[in-house]
């Protein structure tokens, strides 16, 4: 298993435990981290696609369609909403370096 694929596997699994507790005050901080560092190792073929997840599931509201289901909705809606915003930041991370790749001579 490569680096990359352990990031991704991690900063979901600190999105869905991230969703059940509450009170820590870093919680937030920790998913952008490892959001900015996810996106580090995203091959330059799949970041569109990236950017393009996040905004759905930033913009378009697609972390919180899932409020509708009775019972398990609250709990996806939270943890889909912490995967955005993983995403958010890996999807900077890699806007800024598809960026410098483009100026790099």
């Amino acid at each position: 298993m490569s680096i990359a694929k352990i990031l991704w596997v991690v900063s979901f699994l600190a999105a869905v435990v991230f969703s059940f507790v509450t009170g820590f005050a870093y919680a937030a901080a920790l998913l952008a981290v490892l959001g900015l560092v996810s996106g580090w190792f995203v091959d330059a073929d799949h970041r569109r696609g990236l950017i393009i997840a996040a905004v759905f599931l930033l913009m378009a509201g697609g972390a919180g369609a899932w409020d509708a289901i009775p019972v398990i909705g609250e709990y996806l809606t939270k943890i889909f909403g912490n995967y955005a915003a993983i995403m958010a930041a890996a999807s900077l991370t890699a806007i800024v370096k598809t960026t410098f790749e483009r100026l790099k001579p």
